[in-house]
């Protein structure tokens, strides 16, 4: 991520001093008196830090109107301005008493509030597009507004709806972030019972592939290899240390909750979201889960306030139950084209593994991830108790029968955004996902929802469907039945809120944020998963290392125009795809083959698209095409027709066929740079380096190649440091690669590891497990434990 210009906030400390607050209840003032005073307060910036010697410390904005309350010696936050001390106001408390206590409080408004998550929130909100926001009716570059600045949008629903959790996606720098977060949570302490913000984040840690390796660089949030990359690393250890480091940052930037990770298993390797998993082995996804939710849930030391939580703990809401890589033909659910999950292999059961034995088996104090996000997915006659075909969400037997009853789990259960609008198109991203149920009036698919026992509505700004819904249950159940249904969901809402400890201090100090933001030694550490994360799939005759200082000859990557998941245009571009201000501290870098001692190609994973054309349909096709994995086009012969599933209100069809389709690849160019660099280079040896996002068909180039690097989103630093022997490879392929797309059609997409896998021709298998060094073949610990198929609920 670019970092923007740094907007820097003062400090300005006054003196520690010690002061009385007296109320009108004559025994809390007595128990001053008798206690003494065990309290003192200093100004930080725009709030005030209270400091309880032997006890919590809190920080409040005076402009909220927020006094403090005294007990036995002690200062506690008059949160709701009644002049006494409630149970939730009570930091010596546990969780629960004080949840209870708030949720029994609340009003059905407020709740319904608390249920909400916002739309994506860039930080100053976009000029444009679907996360445009305004300042004064003004966009922001018009408005004079700093770029901590709340927008009007946030004011509206934080004030109108009771929002309390927010998505935070874009930050401008940790001060930007740690100064809205101050201002936001001034805003609603000042609000009804003065509920904290708790905000939250998809992954963030990605890298920037251009970027030059700094440890002093500070600022910029440190860059880890993604989900995939991390899988291939083998090491749990290391990715509960990413999780230590990655919750350390959120929370200075204000952030609490994570809503990762995806534990989903990526059985089918067209799905376009295997690069967000960790990989399709149920063990080793289950493994990865847990460690990473234990480094970022658990807190130590005087940061940790009860049972693991505390102040550098952020909430894991871990994606997506109970599984969302099965989707037919690979097609993914965020449209309607891929609205179902199928299990041609009946391996419902083996999806929920990452869930049940690793996101709520932790080893860590903290137990379980606090938070679960379902699919948009239909999981296809899985429901064999109700016989519903209906997204996740609104599964009876899948939530409730399921997850709530068999397997116990009482966190929060929080929907995937937009589940509960109107869908206007089946190939649109940003639509309704109201799969199945969608006939019900909005209002009804709340309730239905809520009926199931899941407490929260991703991507909804607005509380009236969910009051809507709340009438509707009086109508059918009664009050005393909504009542105590609404309370168990804020319940569980604010005890995720109270565990992190943001009611007794939710305020950030900018300049802390900035230091604690992208040190030298998280730095570091990113850089060194990366460098773990790299895969060698082929080094014949030992081509690499490559020396130092030899002359490089680098082709220039075309990629055409198009559009992004977003349906925003890109435009064609042609230029090099590393930077080569990197390259030339390694190598001398040359534009013609001849002078060249080596050449160094960058290519990615083919990209057919999802597995639907607008064209096919227009001319009157369905629509339905094959997801390719290879860079030739492709045409389906002998696939599966009819289609497990189908059906769509916008459809006059259920048979989603794509036999006798061709797909073609938006980026085959990648595939002819390979064959036309291994031509011009007349024997000289060529090195493609693959950047992966999907299991790939490397039968197409791997002749033409004398080594291939497969690595999943790493600094092209890190790719010279392997290239010339400077970190010698080390990680293992998380995922199978086939050996051509007939086995990606035959396999099944709910199975995980059912593909022939491709062989080199130094007669290696690109199966899950393997890799290489400088030695050859890797065999150690990790490839003993991991290499055993496990597909067992025990």
């Amino acid at each position: 991520m670019e970092w923007g210009s740094k907007f820097l906030l003062l400090m300005k400390p006054i003196t520690m001093r010690k002061r009385n607050i007296y109320i009108g209840v004559l025994s809390l003032v007595s128990a001053s008196v008798t206690f003494g005073q065990n309290w003192t307060e200093a100004r930080v910036g725009t709030w005030t830090k209270v400091t309880n010697k032997g006890g919590k410390a809190l920080g409040y904005s005076p402009a909220s109107g927020v006094k403090l309350l005294t007990d036995k010696g002690f200062a506690f936050k008059d949160l709701n301005k009644n002049g006494k001390l409630d149970k939730y106001e009570d930091w010596r408390l546990p969780t629960d008493v004080r949840a209870k206590d708030l949720a029994s409080k609340l009003t059905v408004d407020q709740i319904a509030g608390l249920m909400l998550y916002s739309k994506h929130q860039p930080i100053p909100a976009a000029a444009g597009g679907p996360f445009a926001g305004t300042y004064g009716g003004k966009i922001f570059a018009q408005s004079g507004a700093n770029v901590s600045d709340l927008s009007d949008q946030q004011k509206e629903f934080l004030n109108k709806d009771n929002l309390r959790h927010v998505l935070i996606t874009s930050v401008q720098s940790p001060e930007a972030a740690a100064e809205w977060n101050n201002k936001a949570q001034a805003l609603v302490e000042g609000l009804g019972v003065g509920i904290p913000i708790n905000s939250s984040s998809d992954p963030r840690h990605g890298t920037r592939a251009d970027a030059e390796f700094n440890a002093g660089a500070g600022g910029a949030i440190s860059m880890w290899p993604g989900s995939l990359g991390l899988a291939a690393t083998f090491n749990p250890d290391l990715v509960q240390r990413f999780g230590q480091i990655a919750a350390t940052e959120y929370r200075s930037l204000g952030i609490a909750t994570a809503l990762s990770p995806q534990v989903d298993l990526a059985t089918d390797p067209r799905w376009n979201r295997v690069s967000g998993t960790f990989g399709e082995d149920p063990k080793l996804a289950t493994d990865m889960a847990r460690a990473y939710i234990d480094g970022f849930q658990t807190s130590t030391g005087a940061n940790e306030i009860t049972g693991g939580w505390g102040y550098h703990s952020v909430n894991a809401m871990v994606k997506h139950w109970p599984g969302g890589g099965s989707g037919e033909g690979g097609r993914d659910a965020h449209y309607g084209y891929g609205k179902y999950a199928v299990y041609p292999g009946k391996n419902f059961q083996t999806h929920f593994l990452p869930f049940l034995n690793g996101a709520f088996k932790l080893k860590g104090k903290t137990g379980m991830a606090s938070a679960v996000m379902p699919y948009y997915t239909i999981s296809f006659d899985q429901d064999k108790k109700y016989n519903e075909n209906v997204g996740n969400s609104y599964n009876k037997y899948i939530i409730n029968d399921l997850l709530r009853t068999k397997y116990k789990y009482d966190g929060v259960v929080c929907t995937d955004w937009l589940i509960t609008a109107d869908e206007t198109a089946v190939d649109v991203f940003l639509t309704g996902k109201s799969w199945g149920v969608e006939k019900l009036s909005v209002a009804q698919r709340h309730y239905k929802i809520l009926m199931n026992g899941v407490d929260q509505f991703g991507g909804n700004n607005e509380s009236k469907p969910v009051t809507d819904a709340y009438q509707m249950g009086v109508k059918e159940r009664g009050e005393a039945f909504m009542r105590t249904r609404f309370e168990q969901s804020a319940t569980r809402l604010l005890r995720n809120i109270f565990q992190v400890g943001l009611f007794e201090n939710p305020y950030l100090d900018p300049q802390v944020s900035q230091k604690s933001v992208g040190t030298a030694e998280f730095m570091k550490q990113g850089y060194q998963a990366q460098l773990e994360s790299v895969v060698m799939l082929k080094n014949k005759a030992k081509a690499l290392p490559l020396t130092k200082g030899k002359t490089v000859y680098i082709p220039k990557r075309f990629t055409p125009a198009g559009r992004n998941f977003l349906g925003m245009d890109i435009p064609e571009k042609l230029e090099y795809p590393v930077n080569m201000s990197i390259v030339k501290k390694f190598f001398t870098v040359t534009d013609n083959p001849a002078e060249a001692d080596y050449a160094l190609v960058f290519i990615r994973s083919p990209d057919s698209g999802g597995g639907y054309s607008t064209v096919d349909a227009k001319a009157g096709g369905t629509g339905y095409v094959p997801v390719s994995l290879q860079y030739g086009d492709y045409t389906a012969q002998g696939t599966r027709d009819p289609s497990i599933a189908g059906g769509d209100p916008l459809e006059k069809f259920t048979n989603r066929t794509y036999s006798g389709k061709t797909a073609k690849t938006i980026n085959t160019s990648d595939l002819n740079m390979v064959k036309e660099t291994f031509a011009q280079m007349k024997g000289k040896p060529v090195i493609v380096a693959l950047q992966v996002s999907n299991p790939t068909v490397v039968a197409e180039f791997e002749k033409e190649s004398n080594a291939v690097l497969a690595h999943f989103g790493v600094q092209d630093q890190a790719l010279m440091d392997i290239l010339t022997g400077v970190h010698e490879p080390s990680a293992l392929l998380p995922m199978q690669f086939p050996a051509d797309m007939k086995t990606v059609e035959t396999q099944a997409e709910d199975v995980p590891r059912d593909m022939k896998c491709y062989v080199d021709a130094d007669g290696n298998t690109y199966d899950f497990g393997f890799g290489l060094n400088w030695k050859g073949v890797i065999q150690d610990a990790r490839t003993a434990k991991y290499k055993q198929s496990t597909l067992s609920l025990k």
